[in-house]
């Protein structure tokens, strides 16, 4: 994989957006694959920067959703459907017609797993999924342990994740859902291209687990070294415990300009 460090995270989110403009422009109807929470949030930014200077357009790009709560109601603001909704599809110009996501409010959760899995592939695969990655190694919604091969599925959320993401629940873990449905890992090393943006100091362990560290179901982000095309921006604070960060450093920069990420 690639590994790109960069001064912080305003500058991974500027260049993420690029690739994924310059994917819109050499493919206009592409298929991004999204995250939500904070962390991806200047690459949104960055990207409807450039929608709104006209430097990229995104009229007929398509967006999929990685994974969501079981149980919420569609439109509960926490819901990550809402959450794309308003900090992806809004900002981009994008209709909800060109968005595809599992539904955790579904009678028949399994059904819905399948049906995701079946959807992502007739709409031809992922051309850039956009992770994040969590204190412990996860991916998506799939904690440590999970399985390398894994579909499209429900999963019980560990309870750091709870308490990591009960900020969004007004600081409530009891609000926080305990299941998930997500895209298994075995889903995401499906698309094209895998780009993953870590920023801060408390990534900085699973970041070297995954860079560095064996490939094992323990850190479900190591999984991105099977990858053909996986890349990993991260800014100084979560680069920090790389062992080689000097030789990724001296790799991007001597990279040529043309071929981007």
């Amino acid at each position: 994989m690639e590994v790109v460090i960069v001064a912080d995270a305003k500058a991974g989110g500027e260049l993420i957006a690029e690739a994924m403009a310059q994917l819109l422009r050499r493919k206009p109807d592409a298929l991004l694959g999204v995250a939500t929470g904070s962390t991806p949030l200047p690459v949104y930014q960055a990207l409807a920067g450039k929608v709104d200077s006209r430097a990229v357009d995104t009229s007929r790009a398509r967006i999929a959703q990685l994974d969501e709560y079981v149980g919420l109601p569609a439109d509960h603001p926490e819901s990550y459907r809402s959450v794309v909704r308003r900090e992806v599809l809004e900002p981009l110009g994008i209709g909800t017609d060109a968005f595809m996501g599992p539904d955790g409010a579904a009678e028949d959760v399994q059904g819905a797993c399948e049906a995701y899995d079946r959807e992502l592939a007739e709409a031809g695969g992922v051309d850039l999924q956009l992770l994040g990655i969590g204190t412990d190694g996860h991916i998506g919604f799939n904690e440590p342990c999970s399985s390398l091969a894994s579909r499209t599925r429900i999963k019980t959320l560990t309870e750091q994740t709870r308490v990591d993401n009960a900020r969004f629940f007004g600081g409530d873990i009891d609000q926080v859902p305990h299941h998930v449905i997500t895209q298994g890992i075995g889903t995401i090393l499906e698309a094209r291209h895998l780009v993953l943006l870590a920023t801060g100091e408390g990534k900085a362990d699973a970041v070297a687990a995954t860079v560095e560290g064996p490939v094992a179901a323990v850190c479900p982000a190591s999984a991105l070294q099977l990858h053909p095309h996986a890349t990993v921006v991260v800014d100084e604070a979560a680069a920090a415990e790389l062992k080689l960060a000097d030789y990724f450093r001296h790799t991007y920069a001597s990279k040529p300009d043309w071929q981007g990420i």
